[in-house]
């Protein structure tokens, strides 16, 4: 049987690799964009290419109050194009970054980060809880800012602290479903993340590129297959774990 993952900010950067990752796994996918319509278009006719279905369906993780409707959206997709009345695995990848300096961090700029990655990311999980099927995954995305301090990244570091708490409480509350829960925390990566500042600044490239044990940042084609190997079932009894992937950042 085919299993059919939810993957959030799947248009680009490493939820887009990770969308892709899934399909080359033979898994299909429906995944999310905010605002990038055509960029998640071409996340799907490159999944489709691989011989797997993929729905790209349109959420902000950070508007609490269009969870519901999403919901129908998904059970009606589930039906349509699976036949199915539940999928596998959701991997909660949304999210932006703020780079600013503990004492100049506004209360706007906090709460924009907590709405997303931990307000978010709950009240979606929740809200899809009765969509994923009973052995089912789930994989929530943190960083390895939540093991070492970097200046200007208290406020997202915080936020991503508290995605692995609650991580720990989904593998506990959900076990009895047989619901597993882990985090991926990656390291500096190549991506378009704080306007591309790790892949396209060669000084923060070679800053990072110094921390890791492997002599370079990473890059999405780095993450998305630890994911999607994650999702197999020969990792039926990893449950939450912090799975740092990073090359050796900081040790």
């Amino acid at each position: 049987m085919t299993n059919i993952s939810i993957v959030t900010g799947g248009s680009r950067g490493l939820g887009r690799n990770t969308a892709i990752s899934i399909a080359r796994h033979g898994g299909d996918v429906i995944l999310t964009y905010r605002s990038q319509a055509d960029e998640a278009k071409s996340v799907v006719t490159e999944i489709e290419a691989l011989g797997r279905k993929a729905v790209a369906l349109q959420l902000d993780v950070g508007n609490i109050a269009s969870f519901a409707a999403f919901a129908k959206t998904v059970r009606s997709t589930l039906h349509s194009t699976w036949d199915s009345a539940s999928f596998n695995h959701l991997v909660n990848n949304a999210g932006h970054g703020e780079m600013i300096d503990f004492a100049e961090t506004t209360e706007a700029q906090f709460d924009g980060l907590f709405n997303v990655h931990v307000k978010g990311m709950f009240f979606l999980t929740q809200t899809l809880l009765p969509l994923l099927a009973d052995g089912g995954r789930i994989v929530n995305f943190s960083s390895g800012l939540t093991r070492v301090s970097y200046p200007g990244f208290s406020a997202y570091s915080a936020a991503k602290g508290a995605v692995e708490i609650l991580t720990l409480y989904m593998a506990k509350e959900l076990g009895h479903r047989g619901i597993t829960a882990n985090t991926i925390a990656p390291g500096a990566i190549e991506t378009d993340f704080l306007g591309g500042s790790v892949r396209d600044i060669p000084a923060y490239n070679d800053t990072f590129a110094a921390m890791t044990a492997l002599g370079r940042v990473g890059v999405p084609e780095d993450i998305g297959p630890a994911v999607a190997s994650l999702l197999e079932n020969d990792n039926r009894w990893v449950n939450a774990q912090r799975i740092e992937v990073s090359g050796g950042q900081n040790i």
